[in-house]
């Protein structure tokens, strides 16, 4: 794993960007562009990002970007892709940076469509799990029992289990990760650049905004997710699967930390312990997570 001090010094997330306080999307963007070295061109549905980089007058992006509409990132980024191809520039990467919106739901058409094609583009889905920029509706990554605007006394459905959608699809390259592991989602970032072909990175984002937690506090829950069992770290190139050292650890259920270190920080799960602790649906949100850990390792081992 590369170290701190091997990362480029060259920053291409510039000061004084319209982000939030806390903003973990900016942490991940920041990284990923460090590791794939700003020969990119990146493509932003609509998302918490086009917003923070692209409020006129100002550019908060060191590298070309291309707005677009919601639903059509991915099909934007195969455009851009055919373009490079006929001006001699297929090494550029195309860069699609979507949040979990413009991916699990509005955008899921158009990026299915560029799989199938074999579009040589880098999916990423920044989520958030849920409409941040618009309010924090639900959406269909959001968890069970998490409270939004459109479902204030909690979401009666799990999140979808989007990357075994994407697994359908056989990309060259997936992997998952996480913005309190910067050093883990750099070296994905770099793998991913090296590989030709349709490829797809999931982030886990804490949004303090929507997820109601402290603005200092995001690094911890990126970590606790992790630690809890709640996000599994993995990468799959070709049909070679490894979950990542980090998540190695808690593939045991007994050495994992208690999913309520996770879910009490966050005022959006507070009504699994206000009034009164509600075992019951604490224990169907420890279900999904070993039930994730289940079919993830099923599906690609």
């Amino acid at each position: 794993m590369v170290t701190a001090k091997e990362m480029p010094q060259r920053e291409y997330v510039l000061k004084g960007n319209a982000s939030c306080a806390g903003c973990q999307d900016m942490v991940g963007l920041r990284h990923a562009l460090k590791a794939l070295e700003g020969d990119v061109i990146q493509v932003v549905p609509a998302c918490c990002t086009s917003v923070v980089q692209s409020l006129w007058p100002k550019e908060c992006l060191d590298v070309p970007v291309l707005n677009t509409a919601f639903m059509a990132a991915a099909a934007t980024a195969s455009g851009v892709k055919a373009a490079l191809k006929v001006k001699g520039r297929d090494s550029t990467q195309v860069l699609v940076w979507a949040g979990d919106g413009g991916t699990f739901d509005i955008g899921i058409q158009a990026l299915s469509g560029a799989f199938e094609r074999r579009t040589d583009m880098l999916y990423v889905c920044y989520n958030n799990q849920v409409y941040s920029n618009t309010g924090t509706q639900r959406s269909g990554a959001t968890p069970l029992y998490a409270q939004t605007s459109t479902t204030w006394y909690g979401k009666t459905e799990p999140e979808k289990l989007l990357d075994l959608i994407i697994a359908a699809h056989e990309p060259v390259y997936q992997a998952t990760a996480n913005t309190a592991y910067p050093r883990d989602l750099y070296d994905k970032f770099r793998k991913a650049r090296d590989i030709r072909g349709p490829k797809f990175i999931h982030i886990f984002v804490p949004c303090p905004q929507a997820w109601n937690y402290p603005v200092e506090k995001g690094v911890e829950i990126g970590k606790l997710a992790v630690e809890t069992g709640y996000w599994i770290l993995w990468e799959r190139v070709g049909d070679k699967f490894e979950l990542s050292p980090i998540s190695k650890r808690y593939q045991d259920p007994a050495k994992r930390k208690p999913i309520e270190e996770f879910l009490e920080m966050q005022g959006r799960f507070s009504r699994l312990f206000k009034p009164t602790r509600n075992e019951k649906r604490l224990e169907e949100f420890r279900a999904f997570v070993q039930h994730r850990w289940d079919v993830t390792l099923k599906t690609f081992t």
